[in-house]
């Protein structure tokens, strides 16, 4: 009688990944677990409950260092940090702060962090802030100590294009979409609203404009040649393509290709009813082509809501040079909200999930890159920003 056949020994099975998405609010911070299929949710929150916060990062370096850009009743502006996804809170030992200025002198106070980037993995404890007026900061210890980085924040030049504190948007001037070229950790990019965008290749010792191309509000005798008069919306760099940029900004959206230094309108074939003003932007994790906007209602006195109450989600195959509205599965009708510039983005799926937070507290997905929509969670306070992570 023969001998039976032993099985063959099974491979070790591979977990499947799973999602976390990261809300925050205008009243606290929450966690969406999400499962492998990306269709049930476990929530997980509130954090910080009452207090303001702008954005919420989990380090795609080591998967557990989440810091959350906060703005406390008692405590001012902070950074909290986390090493167990949320279970346990530490504040920063030196969050970020302005230079004090000499005794008699008036100086500048950080109003609230607002925006949070980790640095290259090539830097593993690096990180920068954005700060509200504008102000740009680095931490080399994972988020526990901040200091001024660069000349930006006290420069006289860069000073007269922030303007005075009263200007910007409604909830304060501030510089935002911190980006570093993941090939140059040398090479960035910043945003200022007001006060526009600037790049730098040697680290930030120096900066020079990039405002070719871009429009300034009619009507005001603004020049377009001074950085006062732009306001960049979101910024964001093409993973897959590190020399393509797109930008959601006050007056249109915007593709860059290098090494070219003037921006291309490519919201001018956006529908003229619906228009190319919002403020997030986002692109595809693999393919540069790919991007997707918000539109709002930008007209008159900028009433910041959907466009006729009826939201949908526009996305391009083609670099911009045709959108497609993505709406289905939200409301037809008299839906007046709107996204904040940090509440919409991507996961790195195989088909790319989609996400964004509204300003009525609500927290939409996609499963397909925007062809169907599902809502999530109601009921959230006002959404400032989404971010996601997957492990």
């Amino acid at each position: 009688m023969a001998t039976p056949k032993k099985p063959a020994a099974r491979k070790p099975f591979a977990a499947k990944r799973r999602t976390i998405v990261f809300v925050a609010t205008r009243k606290g911070a929450w966690l969406f677990h999400g499962d492998a299929a990306r269709k049930t949710w476990k929530t997980d929150g509130p954090h910080f409950l009452g207090h303001v916060i702008s954005h919420m990062v989990l380090d795609p370096r080591d998967g557990k260092t989440l810091l959350a850009a906060a703005k406390t009743g008692h405590l001012g502006p902070t950074v909290f940090r986390s090493v167990d996804m949320g279970k346990t809170w530490k504040e920063a030992a030196q969050p970020p702060a302005f230079t004090k200025e000499a005794e008699g002198e008036k100086g500048r106070s950080v109003d609230h962090t607002f925006w949070l980037t980790p640095g290259p993995a090539s830097e593993p404890d690096v990180w920068y802030a954005g700060t509200s007026p504008q102000g740009l900061f680095r931490s080399t210890d994972g988020g526990i100590n901040w200091k001024p980085f660069s000349s930006i924040n006290d420069d006289p030049q860069f000073r007269e294009w922030m303007g005075s504190a009263q200007d910007g948007t409604p909830d304060g001037p501030k510089l935002h979409s911190v980006i570093i070229d993941p090939r140059d950790s040398r090479h960035l990019y910043i945003g200022m609203s007001g006060g526009g965008v600037h790049e730098s290749t040697d680290g930030g010792r120096t900066w020079k404009t990039l405002l070719k191309g871009l429009d300034v509000v009619e009507g005001f005798g603004f020049d377009p040649a001074q950085p006062t008069f732009h306001d960049p919306h979101c910024i964001r760099l093409c993973p897959s393509n590190p020399d393509r940029l797109y930008q959601q900004n006050h007056c249109g959206i915007y593709r860059l290709d290098r090494p070219s230094d003037t921006w291309i309108r490519i919201g001018k074939s956006m529908p003229k009813k619906v228009g190319d003003i919002g403020f997030p932007m986002v692109v595809h994790p693999r393919d540069d082509d790919t991007a997707w906007v918000f539109p709002m209602d930008g007209s008159g006195v900028w009433p910041r809501t959907s466009p006729d109450g009826k939201p949908a989600v526009y996305g391009t195959r083609n670099g911009g040079k045709t959108w497609q509205r993505m709406d289905s599965g939200m409301p037809a009708r008299q839906a007046w909200w709107t996204v904040k510039r940090q509440a919409m983005s991507a996961d790195s799926a195989a088909s790319v999930g989609l996400y964004f937070g509204t300003t009525s507290g609500e927290l939409w997905l996609s499963r397909d890159e925007g062809k169907r929509w599902a809502c999530i969670a109601r009921n959230l306070p006002e959404i400032y920003a989404v971010e996601t992570a997957t492990l």
